[in-house]
């Protein structure tokens, strides 16, 4: 329970656990060390021992003035963290109010947001969240956020097709500013917003870009060398992994350019609230603990190889994405922090939809077909109620009366003498059948608010960590994702051999060859 009185409400109690279970489950944290791998975490001790750093993404949520003495660099930490996101504060508040303009003048009131994976789930899931909110609304009056993920032309045409260039200001993401999808994006961005504005009368392009297009990057020279003013190019450190970066500059500037800073700052005030919680709170009694020991539970003990999250909120459509990413990048490894193979499966299959829209699609496998472990999110006030006369129950009451019955429908099912019971034609029995037994948790809210959507992220952050400290591998370092990139090259490199000079498919194996050699010929 916060300050505010805001509550949250976690019921685990239709898990396949007993309270002997619970506390084996406490003792194997014990023996792994888990405590001490937390503090080393919340120390800044370098962790991701792959990559040789900290994790430091709690300390993004960190209030000035916050006593940082457990980490040796604490004080250094928190005053580079409140320097940037004093800058995004000051830039925000002049675009917003009108004192920094477009090249023709106009007012700067569509953000493009250029970046992919963690640089756009993050933001977007957030984004989303808060488009129903109240005070979120009135702070996004006449303005308008898009997200730009994937290189896929069609995706840029949709994202565009309705803006204008002159009152469009581009945020490309990029650590490094050398990510393929989005610098390419990136160009494709700026050569729209160059073109338009030359329609308009403007033609200096170093004026055009300077003015049009800010960065979130740590490569500084390169983003100057593409044409964006020094000033308005917003850092961050490697001690923020790309799935963990929302509440950086990277998820900060978009939001709230969109949002006002006044709102993010309560969303980062929510999930230092929850940090403060996981690293403080018993851990019987620590809400992310408890949720990363079912994990582990269902997943390496029953060996259940999903997990569906389901939030009866349509303003959290896209958290199941953004959790499928920071759970499955982070825990979906083969080793353990020391290379050593696993001798058991290591990271869940993430998926979920909002309710009740998941009901009409995947529950049908879920009731009847095979186990998924559930986590259902709720909460107690709508942020747009409705209430029609003459109908029994309100909007809200009606979504809500299906996210307190589907897990008791998953737990208790149905018996074949029930269904016989009901009159069901003995040929229908078997197929009217739950076998009931299905495990699940029950997160309920007061209120989805920029708070409690800071309290969400940090609690499935930190879950995932609990997961792999339990496990003994890196959460912090994604090896795996390098492999297709590095042959994307290879193949990239053979296009334009093949377009620009006719050179002949070679040096790949005789299936992707013949794709390429279909994909070349069509149009031909």
């Amino acid at each position: 329970k916060t300050e505010s009185g805001a509550k949250i409400i976690l019921d685990y109690s239709r898990q396949q656990v007993t309270g002997e279970t619970m506390e084996l489950l406490f003792d194997l944290a014990d023996k792994v060390g888990f405590t001490a791998r937390r503090d080393k975490m919340r120390s800044g001790e370098k962790i991701n021992s792959t990559e040789g750093r900290s994790v430091l993404h709690h300390a993004l949520r960190m209030p000035k003035g916050y006593n940082y003495s457990s980490n040796p660099e604490g004080k250094e930490v928190l005053k580079d963290v409140h320097a940037v996101r004093d800058q995004i504060e000051t830039f925000t508040n002049k675009v917003r109010s009108g004192e920094i303009l477009g090249c023709t003048g106009k007012q700067l009131k569509n953000f493009v947001c250029i970046g992919i994976g963690g640089s756009q789930l993050g933001p977007e899931f957030v984004s989303e969240s808060l488009r129903a909110d109240a005070a979120a609304a009135k702070a996004s009056e006449g303005r308008n956020l898009r997200f730009l993920a994937n290189v896929d032309p069609v995706d840029f045409e949709l994202c565009t097709r309705d803006l204008d260039p002159e009152e469009t200001l581009i945020v490309v993401i990029s650590k490094t500013f050398t990510t393929a999808e989005t610098m390419l994006n990136a160009r494709t961005a700026r050569k729209w917003i160059v073109d338009g504005l030359n329609a308009k009368g403007v033609t200096d392009t170093s004026e055009i870009t300077s003015k049009h297009i800010i960065a979130v990057s740590t490569a500084t020279e390169k983003c100057v060398a593409f044409g964006i003013d020094k000033s308005n190019i917003f850092g961050f450190w490697n001690w923020v992994g790309g799935r963990f970066s929302v509440c950086s500059a990277v998820g900060v500037v978009p939001l709230s350019l969109q949002y006002s800073y006044d709102v993010m700052s309560n969303f980062l005030d929510g999930a230092h609230n929850i940090d403060e919680h996981f690293f403080t709170a018993p851990l019987r009694e620590n809400i992310p603990v408890i949720l990363g020991l079912l994990g582990v539970w269902n997943s390496t003990f029953l060996e259940y190889e999903t997990r569906a999250l389901l939030p009866y909120s349509q303003a959290m459509k896209r958290f199941p994405a953004h959790i499928q990413q920071v759970d499955m990048e982070s825990n979906g490894k083969r080793v353990d922090i020391e290379g050593n193979p696993l001798p058991f499966q290591a990271g869940e299959i993430n998926f979920g939809e909002p309710g009740t829209n998941g009901q009409h699609s995947f529950y049908q496998l879920m009731h009847q077909g095979r186990v998924v472990p559930a986590d259902f999110i709720g909460f107690m006030e709508s942020q747009r109620p409705v209430s029609l006369e003459g109908e029994t129950v309100s909007n809200h009451d009606e979504l809500m009366s299906n996210f307190f019955a589907q897990p008791d429908a998953l737990a208790y099912g149905k018996t074949l003498n029930d269904v016989a019971q009901e009159g069901v034609p003995e040929e229908l029995r078997q197929h009217k059948v739950f076998a009931g037994n299905r495990p699940s948790s029950s997160i309920l809210m007061t209120r989805l608010d920029a708070f409690a959507i800071g309290q969400l992220l940090a609690i499935y952050e930190h879950r995932t960590a609990v997961q792999g400290f339990i496990w003994g591998l890196n959460s912090f370092d994604q090896w795996g994702v390098e492999l297709g990139k590095a042959l994307a090259g290879q193949v990239r490199s053979q296009l334009s051999a093949s377009r620009k000079s006719g050179a002949h498919v070679q040096g790949f194996n005789s299936s992707t060859s013949s794709l390429l050699e279909a994909y070349l010929a069509h149009g031909k």
